[in-house]
């Protein structure tokens, strides 16, 4: 589906936008691929990775999605958009609330303004386990993000844009993850770990973009796509980088769960099964719920259904960790 058409990715140049790339232009042909971001030294640095004289199709789109306008003149052509764009840091989101909320929430709101106005036929949102039920700032943006993505299905009226949303777990060596942290700290012989219990979803670059590409085919509009994945503990995730090191518990710092939650209880009632994700439903919707369920073959889950990196009936080995992140011997 994806050869022919114009793509635009926010957010482009991120861990995501760059595998995403990778993975578009060795697979498909599409007819345009638009990087979109505000930082015009990474956009300089992914055009040396991608050199247009070998890929003409590629596009480099400087702006912000806070910025309504700039979107607008983005977006004139498109069929598909990936927004990857978040301020996506715990901490700092905490301590600059405003803008999180402006690039998370209001930023979202542009985009799909955005979208339907330019008719734009696709659009899929990445989110966040952090956004089932949140106690952190950024899950909070995050949550608000995801339901203006599921109500804009019916704020597009007349417009046959349509809009879901996918949210997975900690992304192995991504800028946010702990992992490139845990490589640089293990030089000191000590790794810090928040709490014992603590466990996390894990899911590689190339998984997360796999899985976005098969939830850009099954959408009809309004889901939630939740992937399953593995849970490793943290102990654990010490022992894959270096099991020689001591390891020392400092606490769960403010914002931080023991565990993490995709599909949270309260949403069960509305949640579908399949054999490797699940998808949360929306409330309201303009197709009918069971031929959706008998189409795509899935079981609904039972009320009180729980998601969660504790719970999780998949588990990382150390060895396994160890191969995503192509550690093969201890150095």
């Amino acid at each position: 589906m994806l050869n022919d058409k114009v793509i635009l990715i926010t957010g482009g140049t991120g861990s995501f936008g760059k595998k995403f790339t990778h993975i578009i232009l060795g697979r498909y042909k599409p007819r345009k691929l638009i990087i979109f971001s505000r930082d015009e030294l990474k956009q300089s640095v992914m055009r040396q990775a991608f050199p247009e004289e070998k890929y003409p199709e590629i596009r480099f789109f400087i702006g912000d999605v806070r910025d309504r306008e700039r979107l607008y003149r983005a977006f004139d052509g498109v069929d598909i958009v990936v927004h990857a764009a978040a301020l996506k840091q715990v901490p700092a989101a905490e301590y600059n609330p405003l803008e999180a909320i402006r690039t998370n929430v209001l930023g979202a709101a542009n985009i799909i303004d955005a979208a339907i106005d330019r008719k734009v036929k696709r659009v899929i949102a990445l989110s966040t386990d952090k956004a089932a039920n949140p106690i952190n700032l950024y899950g909070a943006t995050k949550l608000c993000s995801d339901k203006l993505f599921v109500a804009a299905n019916n704020y597009a009226g007349s417009q046959d844009t349509r809009f879901s949303v996918v949210r997975y777990g900690n992304v192995v060596g991504s800028r946010g993850s702990v992992i490139p942290f845990f490589l640089k700290m293990r030089k000191t012989g000590t790794l810090p770990i928040t709490d014992p219990r603590m466990t996390r979803f894990w899911i590689t670059l190339e998984q997360g973009v796999d899985f976005v590409l098969a939830c850009l085919e099954r959408m009809h509009g309004g889901e939630i796509f939740v992937p399953k994945i593995p849970s490793m503990r943290m102990v654990e995730l010490a022992r894959a980088i270096d099991p020689e090191c001591k390891t020392i518990i400092v606490g769960i710092r403010p914002g931080e769960k023991l565990h993490e939650v995709m599909v949270p209880e309260d949403d069960a009632r509305h949640t579908l099964e399949y054999k490797d994700y699940f998808a949360i439903l929306p409330t309201f919707h303009g197709w009918d719920a069971q031929d959706y369920m008998h189409e795509n073959g899935g079981e609904p889950c039972s009320d009180g259904f729980r998601y969660g990196s504790d719970t999780n009936d998949s588990w990382l080995t150390v060895e396994q960790l160890r191969q995503m992140i192509g550690l093969t011997e201890v150095e």
